[in-house]
């Protein structure tokens, strides 16, 4: 079963074709990421605007990587929500008029069950049930996953998101944006450091906040901002250890609580290299197996939205 996806809900416009839920014939996105850069974050009506320009050329690149013609699609999937409206009624509205076109049927997905579905897509199945972890811009969340489209919420952000808590953060620092990646590089070049942060701890629940420490860094750049040099990388890598050591204690919370010996973990966040690396040395530790998208899949794209769609409509 030939599965078109298509995905808008930020800033990306995407599509991918995928075979029997798990097969990327192909996989096609282009982001307006460099036209919000200088705004320091996504502008909606930017993105919107960009999607409306690209959605069908998109489309039609992802059918000639893939092989096919328009005849050869057995079902259309579509982000449905969460997400931006004027970009998530791009994709809705351009996928309901070709299911219609072509008599074919739709499936409208979340978004974030997606993320986490993005790790059935590589050559590993993972066992389920599960605990799935997202970290995106705009989510963190903690989910029980007991089929790939069976979702219970554990666990949320009560604030910022971690992958917005690090935007921000490097906005203070001075950093750019996308936050994530530049902060992830920095705190690379500093072996350890004396600075800390922390999180707020939420003891006894799996909620998030990072609100707390954002804060903290910015009112430490206030303070010590006439320092020479002030040491942005030891603030960096302080910073992400912090918000790492959350992700990873409530993550691992969560598979204990629930006995699960699965974790999936998805969004742009899961990218990090730092999250990988104390989430596969805690993995050995807790005896979870521990999974993780390619870095690709990380990013908001359409093969995901079509996995998933492919369960939703079986």
């Amino acid at each position: 079963m030939n599965i078109l996806g298509i995905e808008t809900s930020c800033d990306e416009t995407a599509a991918s074709v995928v075979r029997g839920g798990r097969k990327i014939l192909s996989n096609v996105v282009v982001s307006s990421l460099d036209e919000h850069r200088r705004y320091g974050g996504v502008i909606p009506e930017v993105a919107s605007r960009r999607q409306l320009e690209c959605v069908y050329p998109v489309v039609a690149q992802a059918l000639e990587e893939a092989g096919l013609k328009l005849g050869d699609i057995d079902a259309v999937a579509v982000t449905r929500e969460p997400g931006l409206i004027g970009s998530l009624l791009v994709g809705i509205s351009f996928a309901r008029a070709l299911s219609f076109a072509l008599n074919k049927p739709l499936a409208e997905v979340d978004h974030i069950q997606a993320h986490v579905y993005a790790n059935f897509l590589g050559e590993k199945r993972p066992r389920l049930p599960a605990v799935g972890l997202v970290v995106s811009g705009g989510h963190t969340s903690l989910y029980h996953v007991r089929e790939p489209k069976g979702f219970r919420l554990l666990g949320r952000t009560l604030d910022d998101a971690a992958g917005e808590a690090f935007d921000k953060v490097a906005r203070f620092l001075e950093l750019g944006y996308p936050g994530g990646p530049a902060i992830d590089r920095l705190a690379a070049t500093v072996p350890q450091t004396g600075l800390s942060f922390k999180c707020a701890a939420l003891q006894g629940s799996l909620d998030f906040s990072f609100s707390g420490i954002k804060t903290a860094v910015l009112y430490h750049r206030r303070k010590f901002q006439g320092t020479s040099p002030y040491p942005v990388a030891e603030v960096a890598r302080a910073f992400q250890d912090s918000v790492v050591q959350n992700l990873v204690e409530k993550s691992f919370a969560a598979c204990r609580k629930l006995k699960a010996k699965t974790l999936l973990v998805g969004g742009g966040v899961a990218a990090n290299s730092a999250l990988r690396r104390r989430l596969e040395a805690e993995s050995g530790r807790e005896g979870v197996d521990t999974y993780f998208p390619e870095l690709s899949l990380c990013m908001d794209n359409a093969a995901m939205v079509a996995g998933l769609g492919f369960h939703c409509l079986n």
